[in-house]
């Protein structure tokens, strides 16, 4: 896989940071991959998936959201909804340098943003989520204990896998407004769900809601006994392998 850093300009106006990851031989297909929840582009899981992709020459490009990673900007200043915006602006980068993205994939949250992302980009043609939760809202229970404190003085800091976060009232509120149901119901993509049946962070039931409320083409795969986060190279790599030919029939 030959791999180049890239940056754009987001959503907010700030600069992203992101990996253009190509085959070695010619480009199949373009994809595009949402993070999970405050993580970032360089999570091995993504580095797997686009590697395995590369294999079936699908060119992918993984970037950080505003604020995390290595993009620029405050995450304190961003939610859900600019998330989508990032993908949508990221789709514009890969329009200019190779090809609009006819494969949108998210991990967790990320799995909920190219759904709705997918209403905004006419190039993709598949979805496909990976442990993603059937409401942005999901994410609240990490800050739960912080609610209050959210709720009176607009903005709390929090602890997320050791890294402390500013959050702040609006991103909770944008979370609750987002309702999912009608952008899963009319998709008018094809969708693979992908779901670890033992997944203690995102439960399987997330993934049942989301297939159920779909419609087809759909197809769902169990990822046995993977974690949330797919550490076990195994499960990503198998994940990766999977999508680009599943992708090919509906391409």
């Amino acid at each position: 896989m030959k791999s180049k850093k890239v940056e754009f300009e987001g959503a907010l106006g700030d600069k992203l940071s992101g990996r253009l990851d190509m085959p070695e031989g010619d480009i199949k297909t373009c994809a595009l991959f949402a993070h999970c929840f405050t993580c970032s582009k360089n999570l091995k899981v993504v580095g797997h998936i686009t590697s395995a992709l590369a294999q079936k020459n699908v060119a992918t490009l993984r970037f950080d959201f505003t604020g995390l990673g290595q993009s620029e900007g405050d995450f304190a200043n961003t939610n859900f909804t600019s998330n989508v915006d990032d993908l949508v602006a990221a789709t514009k980068f890969m329009e200019d340098q190779i090809s609009g993205p006819a494969v949108l994939i998210g991990h967790s949250l990320g799995g909920a943003a190219v759904i709705q992302a997918a209403h905004k980009i006419p190039t993709a043609k598949a979805v496909v989520t990976i442990g993603a939760p059937c409401e942005p809202k999901h994410v609240k229970h990490h800050f739960d204990a912080h609610m209050d404190q959210i709720e009176e003085t607009g903005e709390a800091e929090v602890t997320l896998a050791g890294r402390k976060f500013k959050i702040k009232k609006q991103f909770v509120d944008d979370l609750k407004a987002s309702k999912m149901d009608d952008f899963i119901r009319n998709l008018d993509r094809a969708l693979l769900v992908m779901h670890s049946p033992v997944d203690r962070t995102v439960g399987v039931e997330n993934a049942a809601h989301i297939y159920s409320t779909a419609k087809h083409p759909k197809s769902f795969i169990s990822l046995n006994k993977a974690d949330h986060l797919l550490t076990d190279e195994k499960y990503s790599t198998y994940a990766g392998s999977l999508i680009a030919p599943w992708a090919d029939l509906y391409l």
